[in-house]
Formats: structure tokens, sequence, C-alpha cells
């Protein structure tokens, strides 16, 4: 299916690896021109080497940035053109006692899962309203609808994350632009990846076999997920087809959630 993206100029923020990676590919797969994004200059470097051999003759570019961060995100969108389609996928997660949380932790939980995507739809959403077309999109997750005792801080910002794309939607009413969010559950990123294989080193086992015992067990997938299949409905999303699709909260959860809706 075409997906009605080419041509299109597309952003993704934390896109050097995992998740992000995906969806950059996923979108230069289809004719977009994509700016990834990342921390590390040479991070940065090799991901797009990696997107040129994995997708031969794509139109990609990097900027090296930390959207967290106020002043890095300024100049980032200094030096970023107007783009068509925002992916607002940078984030931070981790398990952690409430207790032990600082504040310092909170603030910067909400600097990254929320402030970025602030500052990249603020600067980024005007030019689509003016243009009459664009797509921001949030890559969430099912623990801003049912956030983990273990990492309230970081369910709790996905929850406003969350809360920020449904507002931002109610902006575009009667335009060709809108916002939505993709509910993602456990994913096999790289970070996840690499911390599954260090664990069952220590504990002399294969990584497929500690990965088949961290499935949790309300999945219906029974698996889990891969980023590219996380990218494959934010390019949905990120497209023409899904035009009547606004405000919008989808899962690509692998069942984990017991609700209906």
């Amino acid at each position: 299916m075409d997906m009605g993206i080419s041509g299109k100029r597309a952003f993704v923020s934390g896109s050097t690896q995992g998740i992000g990676f995906a969806v950059a590919a996923s979108l230069a797969a289809e004719g977009a021109t994509v700016v990834i994004n990342g921390r590390d200059e040479h991070r940065v470097t090799e991901a797009l080497e990696s997107l040129r051999s994995l997708i031969p003759g794509c139109d990609v570019s990097g900027i090296a940035a930390d959207v967290a961060d106020p002043g890095q995100a300024g100049a980032l969108l200094d030096a970023l053109d107007p783009v068509d389609v925002l992916v607002n996928n940078v984030g931070r997660f981790e398990v952690s006692a409430f207790e032990e949380i600082s504040d310092a932790e909170w603030s910067q939980f909400f600097e990254v899962n929320v402030m970025s995507g602030v500052r990249l739809s603020r600067h980024l959403l005007n030019p689509m309203l003016k243009q009459g077309w664009g797509r921001i999109i949030f890559v969430g997750t099912e623990s801003a609808a049912d956030v983990p005792g273990d990492m309230i801080h970081y369910g709790a910002t996905k929850a406003a994350a969350l809360a920020l794309s449904n507002g931002l939607a109610k902006l575009t009413r009667g335009t060709g632009v809108t916002v939505n969010t993709v509910l993602g559950g456990p994913t096999y990123s790289t970070g996840v990846a690499d911390t599954v294989e260090q664990i069952a080193s220590a504990q002399s086992l294969s990584p497929e076999e500690l990965k088949s015992t961290l499935v949790r067990g309300s999945s219906l997938l029974e698996r889990f997920i891969e980023p590219e299949e996380i990218a494959n409905l934010v390019t949905y999303l990120a497209g023409t087809k899904s035009s009547a699709t606004n405000g919008a909260a989808l899962r690509v959860e692998g069942g984990v959630l017991p609700t209906t809706v």
C-alpha cells in the first residue's frame, strides 16, 4: 500500500537506534526525506550509514542535539527546515522505587518525556497549519494508561505527553494536520536487547532463554514487540491514508492492556 509519504519531509527525535531508528527506516523506505536525531554526533553518523546501507538511495540527514536541553533544542530547531511529519520519539525509562526517585530525576524525566515534545511541536505545528497539512506523532506507551508501580515517574510523564498530544490535536480543527499517539508495549529495542544479553551472560543462559521468561503474562502476543511493528503504525499515521484519525491514542502493545479502549 502506498502510504502517501513519498516526497514528505520528516523529523524523528531520538532515532539513532531502537524504535526511532525503525521509524526513520520505514519512512525513508516509503520515499520520505528523513532527518534523524541523537545526542551524540558519532552515533548519528553511524545511524545514517546504516540507513543508507539498508535503503540504498534514501534521502536522509541528521542533527546531533539533546532535545531535552532547551539550548540544544533551540539550536536544532534553528537548523531544521520546516517538516511535514514530526515524530516525537525520544524518551527515557527506568525501573525505580518511588521513594528513591529524587526531585532532580523527576525533572529530568519531565524534560525528556514531555518538554522535548512541547519544544518541537511548538516550533513545527504552526508551519504545518499554515501549509494546510502535517502530521505530529508521539511514540508513547501503554504505561501511560496503566502506570506501573515500579516506574511511576515514567508512566506519569508519559501520561502527560499523551495529554499534550490530545490537546494539540484540538488546535488542528478543520485543517489537514493531525496529532496522534502510538501506545507501544514491551518492545525488544536495542537497549532492552543489550540488557537481556548482559543478564543472560551473568546467569549462564542464552539471550533467547531469558527473553522468553520476561514476556508479561497479560500479553496476548506472548512475545516482545519488534521495533519495526511500532514503526508500521507510525508510518501509517504519517501518511495520507490516516486523514480521519486525529487526537487518538492507538494501541500497538501486544494486548498487555486488559481494557476495551
